[in-house]
């Protein structure tokens, strides 16, 4: 059985293979995807998830086991477990999966990007100083050559930090910021924080900005208001989750500030361009994503090939 430790992901994934593929996955569509919805166990300490994924014809399938701890531990709050298992469900890999997810998190932000936001952006703005956040910024830059970074953390003093921590891996220029700056200012924004409320008021985003919603997954959280939400063109990983999890669309449906159809698309009809993305420069993009179960199992076979590379060539 193979085993990988996060450091150990990180230093066989190449980002870009990651990219394509999940961009490819989504292209090929769910015709043959078998990926029920995630299940939450709700527990005493926080949150156990489990996301299966299976495709037709594959010779192998997984499942990610991810508990989202109430309070930080030493090594966090997430910690996630992936098992890659043959057909007939032997494990034949396990990874520690906080990286894994970090990059296949980031690797579909980077493809709506691509899809969604302008050209010529400049400037990219964080709100969130985890592993997220540190992820989004690595692999944004990979989609547009931005010109500065911004990040708005839960206080000054964690922003400065994370910004120092990102200019000596990164090389960014990258500078702490408060919120309502950080949302006004920037052409591109990821959310990637635990908040349960609005991050900053949604008529403070300019025409023509391109959000990424990350950082919520459940329907009663969310990181935006629902101003924002009717300001924008509003596309998700899938609609399925989308529709069963992600509290910056349920909440405003629920109040009756929109309706489902705001929802424009999912991520395999923007890559396969059956729905249109942005339609001029002034509109305001939304790409909401709860995590899917098929970009896990997609990286987790890149991962595995590289794996097997590695021991023959030993």
């Amino acid at each position: 059985m193979l085993t990988c430790t996060d450091a150990e992901l990180e230093s066989i994934l190449n980002p870009d293979e990651v990219i394509a593929a999940i961009r490819s996955a989504f292209a090929d569509g769910f015709s043959k995807v078998q990926m029920p919805n995630r299940l939450h166990l709700e527990m005493d300490t926080g949150t156990q998830l489990m996301m299966p994924c299976a495709i037709a014809g594959e010779s192998v399938w997984g499942i990610k086991i991810v508990t989202v701890l109430r309070e930080a531990g030493p090594k966090g709050r997430v910690r996630a477990t992936y098992l890659l298992l043959d057909d007939r469900s032997q494990i034949i890999a396990t990874f520690e999966a906080n990286y894994l997810t970090d990059l296949r998190t980031a690797a579909t932000s980077a493809i709506a990007t691509d899809l969604l936001a302008r050209s010529d952006v400049a400037v990219l703005g964080i709100f969130g100083t985890g592993r997220q956040a540190a992820a989004h910024v690595a692999m944004l830059s990979r989609i547009r050559p931005f010109q500065r970074v911004l990040v708005a953390g839960s206080s000054l003093r964690k922003g400065d930090a994370f910004a120092g921590r990102m200019r000596e891996r990164y090389r960014v220029d990258i500078v702490a910021t408060d919120a309502l700056t950080c949302a006004s200012t920037s052409d591109v924004i990821c959310t990637c924080t635990s908040s349960s409320e609005p991050l900053f008021p949604g008529d403070a985003v300019r025409a023509g900005t391109h959000l990424n919603l990350i950082g919520s997954f459940q329907p009663h959280v969310r990181e935006v208001d629902s101003v924002l939400i009717r300001r924008s063109r509003v596309f998700v990983d899938l609609r399925q989750a989308g529709f069963a999890e992600a509290g910056e669309i349920l909440i405003p449906i629920e109040a009756g500030e929109i309706n489902r159809e705001h929802v424009v698309g999912d991520l395999h009809e923007l890559v396969i361009g059956s729905k249109p993305g942005r339609k001029s420069r002034e509109d305001i993009t939304v790409f909401k994503s709860v995590g899917c179960a098929l970009e896990d199992l997609v990286t987790a076979r890149l991962a595995m090939r590289a794996l097997q590379r590695n021991e023959e060539s030993a």
